[in-house]
C-alpha cells in the first residue's frame, strides 16, 4: 500500500481527503506547512499532495524544502487559484500534477496512482550521479568519495558505492533495510543483511573525518544518513 503525504488545512476538506484516500493507501495528514515538512522528515512516503495556501509555511516552501532532500518524490499541488503563474512555479518546483479546486475525488485517486504508475521503476536517479555531503564529493559514476579540501579520494567497492547512493537519495530520511537489501544484494536473508552492517561500517569509517555527518542506525527499520549544518 503507497504511503501518501497529505497536507491540507481546511479542517473538512483535509478529513473528507484523507478518509477518501485510506481507502486505497495509507496517508498521513497534517494541517500546516511545517508539521508536513516534519512529517516527511520522520518518515518516508510513496507521493506528496500539498494544498498551496498553507499556514506558517505555504505548499510552494514545503515542496522546495522537500526537493532539497528528495529529488524524486512525486508531488501534487491541490488549488483554489487557477493562475497560470501559480501552476508554472509548482512544476518549476519540481510537481508533477496540479489540480484546481474543487475536484472530485476520484479525479484525485485517479491522478494519484497516475502519477505513482509514471514514477514507479523510472531511472530518473541515473540522472544523479554526484553528491555533496558535507566536506566530501560522492561521484557514483566513478564510485569515488573525495574531501574537498585535502583533495583525499577513497576509490569504493560497487556495494559501498550502491549503498552510499541509496543513502544520499534519501538524506536525512531512513533508509529501510529491507529494501536496500532486495535492491543491492536482491535478497534480504540474514546472512545479506550481515554483510550490509559491515559495509555501513567501512563508510561511516570514510566519513568520520566530517563530524557534521553520520550515517545513524534507526531501530528495527533501518539507517538514516544525516547531514547537519556546518558552522564556519
Amino acid at each position: 500500500m503507497a504511503r501518501i503525504l497529505l497536507v491540507e488545512d481546511d479542517l473538512n476538506l483535509g478529513q473528507i481527503l484523507k478518509e477518501s484516500l485510506d481507502t486505497e493507501f495509507e496517508t498521513t495528514l497534517c494541517r500546516d506547512g511545517r508539521a508536513g515538512l516534519k512529517a516527511f522528515n520522520e518518515d518516508t512516503y510513496d507521493l506528496c499532495v500539498l494544498d498551496v495556501m498553507l499556514p506558517i509555511m505555504d505548499g510552494f516552501k514545503v515542496a522546495e524544502e522537500i526537493r532539497r532532500k528528495d529529488k524524486l518524490l512525486p508531488i501534487i499541488f491541490l488549488t483554489a487559484k487557477a493562475m497560470r503563474e501559480d501552476t508554472i512555479k509548482g512544476f518549476k518546483i519540481g510537481a508533477d500534477d496540479y489540480m484546481t479546486k474543487p475536484f472530485s475525488m476520484e479525479e484525485l485517486r485517479l491522478r494519484i496512482h497516475a502519477v505513482l504508475r509514471r514514477t514507479a521503476g523510472q531511472e530518473k536517479t541515473e540522472e544523479i550521479s554526484v553528491f555533496t555531503l558535507g566536506h566530501f564529493t560522492f561521484q557514483y559514476d566513478v564510485q569515488k568519495l573525495t574531501r574537498h579540501d585535502t583533495e583525499e579520494t577513497q576509490k569504493l567497492t560497487s556495494k559501498e558505492t550502491e549503498l552510499l547512493r541509496m543513502l544520499c537519495l534519501h538524506k536525512n530520511r531512513t533508509m529501510e533495510r529491507s529494501k536496500a537489501l532486495k535492491a543491492i544484494w536482491h535478497d534480504d536473508n540474514y546472512f545479506n543483511s550481515r554483510s550490509m552492517d559491515v559495509y555501513i561500517t567501512k563508510l561511516r569509517k570514510y566519513l568520520k573525518s566530517d563530524p557534521n555527518l553520520q550515517i545513524l542506525n534507526v531501530h528495527g527499520t533501518g539507517f538514516k544518513l544525516v547531514e547537519t549544518s556546518h558552522n564556519k
